[in-house]
């Protein structure tokens, strides 16, 4: 996971509570799983403190379940209030990302091109759990360049409540959001608008629809 110079401007704890987020996204912090504090801190070579403040943090965005006897636990997700979920992650996403459009630089859209490749490298290899985590990466780098900090804070309270593990199994599910994420890079790189939109919204509804299908039949 990414714990490199690029979040160089976070505080510890926000550093460590990004580590987190991915962690909890690309499932090696499984869903019902406990945080260990000190193993987390020994992973990524920090004091117990910001540990426990980035906890704290993930607590308020709903990733995070705090209880007095098992300690903090990954939340598990609503499946019954993904609908209401995905619409506004719609909604809220669509507004980061044309926010984001004029304002990504040569340098962030490098760094999305190299995950992009990333990205369809884990997909040929049916590396399912790279896959997750560089999705995450990809809309992070995104929707921080939109310098919304309020939008985003919402916007990781839906994903703590979107069930990507599960939409990640489906059949070449992770193959389609490749090309769905090339869509959405050449938009940006382009600046063009109408194209950003319709491939973000298709990106978002495209794997909850195929999970609803797959789920009822």
């Amino acid at each position: 996971m990414n714990m490199d110079g690029s979040l160089k401007h976070q505080t510890k704890e926000e550093r460590v509570a990004d580590f987190l987020r991915e962690g909890i996204i690309s499932g090696q912090f499984p869903r019902g799983s406990k945080l260990k504090q000190a193993q987390i801190a020994e992973m990524i070579g920090t004091s117990i403190t910001p540990v426990r403040e980035a906890i704290k943090l993930l607590e308020a965005e709903g990733f995070v379940l705090g209880n007095s006897h098992r300690g903090a636990v990954v939340a598990p997700f609503d499946i019954n209030a993904t609908e209401e979920i995905t619409d506004l992650r719609v909604t809220l996403e669509s507004k980061l990302g044309l926010k984001a459009l004029g304002r990504l630089t040569n340098r962030d859209l490098d760094a999305l091109r190299k995950m992009q490749d990333e990205f369809e490298a884990a997909s040929k290899a049916g590396d399912r759990d790279a896959v997750r985590a560089i999705n995450y990466r990809f809309h992070e780098t995104i929707y921080l360049a939109a310098d919304l900090p309020q939008t985003l804070r919402f916007v990781r309270t839906l994903w703590a409540r979107y069930p990507f593990d599960l939409i990640n199994k489906l059949d070449h599910r992770i193959d389609r959001a490749s090309q769905e994420h090339r869509e959405m890079l050449n938009a940006l790189i382009t600046r063009d608008e109408a194209a950003l939109l319709s491939s973000l919204r298709t990106h978002i509804r495209a794997g909850w629809d195929e999970f609803k299908a797959s789920y009822t039949e």
